[in-house]
């Protein structure tokens, strides 16, 4: 009696563990069909894989990722927007006041978050592939960058990578979060950044109503080569931005623009007239090169560099390299951009 009943429990429980076993299985198969799901818009934060699209190819994240790289430029000041801490990434190569490879924005958010030792790829000179796997990520963001076809097939091997949409360094700041945040898993949280960085510009904007509708061009000029001028165009995320802020480009320079992805145009002097049209030029520089330029026989027409309409960021002010946006730049910056811009609007009254 006894044996039996010790016998009858012990299959009881045999059983009962192969149920467990096959309610396992069954959920496993459930959860593995849904995974294969390819997101919608509405749940791309929770289904995996997620697809995304670029110019250099698909890229498809099987499953939230804990460790995030980063490369070439502002992709890592999406992710600490975000709140997540990238495992490296790149040092700046313009605008750092010293050795750290750190813009004084990112600088701020690490020390926000706790961050002291970051892990920077020194790779100003070319992606250093080694660091960058060394690093050892699940994802690795450059919706901003101007890598390569080599260098992303590369980097594939490493882990999946998210480039830029369209162009090299064509990329929005909006299109920058929008990218980051999907290779992320963070898209909704993406979203209200936008939102919460355009409250920010739109407040800020409201103080310089001067600036809607005017005509501008971001040209830069070298005083050690006056025959050339370097544009950067609409396509790029300084231009881009301007036009954000509500300024126009004239369309004499539109009409020199043979590649609408391009971020830049190259023009000689001889065409200088292309910027005659322009309320305000912004570029890189300082008195010293615009005295240079005003007095160059053909720049010096120029009507914005005639009545001073012109606003150089200089290479020691923080400006010089939040012309290409992201959300901590423009945060760090807008006041100082917009103070700058509105001056050199305001020669246009004198």
């Amino acid at each position: 009696m006894n044996a039996k009943r010790k016998y009858s429990l012990t299959t009881l429980l045999i059983l009962a563990m192969a149920m467990l076993l096959l309610v396992g299985c069954s959920d496993q198969k459930s959860s593995s069909t849904s995974k294969a799901k390819t997101p919608t818009s509405e749940d791309a934060n929770s289904e995996y894989p997620i697809v995304i699209k670029h110019a250099l190819g698909e890229t498809i994240i099987e499953s939230k990722p804990e460790r995030v790289a980063t490369v070439q430029w502002a992709n890592h000041d999406v992710a600490l927007s975000l709140g997540v801490v990238p495992v490296g990434f790149s040092a700046a190569n313009f605008g750092v006041q010293d050795d750290s490879g750190l813009l004084p924005w990112t600088a701020k958010k690490l020390e926000e978050l706790g961050v002291k030792d970051p892990n920077v790829f020194q790779d100003t000179d070319g992606l250093d592939f080694e660091a960058i796997s060394d690093s050892n990520p699940d994802v690795i963001l450059a919706s901003y960058s101007g890598i390569t076809q080599e260098d992303y097939d590369l980097l594939s091997e490493i882990a999946p990578v998210v480039a830029y949409p369209t162009a090299p360094w064509a990329t929005t700041w909006r299109e920058q979060v929008n990218l980051n945040a999907a290779g992320m898993g963070m898209k909704e949280e993406g979203e209200q950044l936008i939102k919460e960085t355009e409250d920010i510009v739109n407040e800020k904007l409201s103080k310089y109503p001067q600036i809607k509708d005017k005509r501008v061009v971001w040209v830069n000029f070298s005083a050690e080569d006056m025959s050339k001028l370097h544009i950067y165009t609409p396509a790029d995320s300084r231009g881009a931005f301007l036009q954000e802020l509500g300024m126009v480009y004239p369309e004499s320079v539109i009409e020199q623009i043979t590649d609408p992805t391009s971020y830049s145009l190259k023009l000689s002097t001889e065409n200088a007239e292309a910027l005659y049209d322009a309320d305000i030029l912004i570029g890189y520089g300082n008195d010293e090169l615009y005295q240079a330029i005003k007095a160059d026989p053909v720049l010096g027409k120029i009507p914005a560099i005639q009545r001073g309409s012109v606003a150089f960021i200089d290479s020691d002010s923080p400006l010089v390299a939040a012309g290409t946006p992201n959300p901590l730049s423009i945060i760090y910056t807008i006041d100082d951009y917009l103070e700058l811009i509105g001056e050199a609007i305001n020669k246009l009254d004198e």
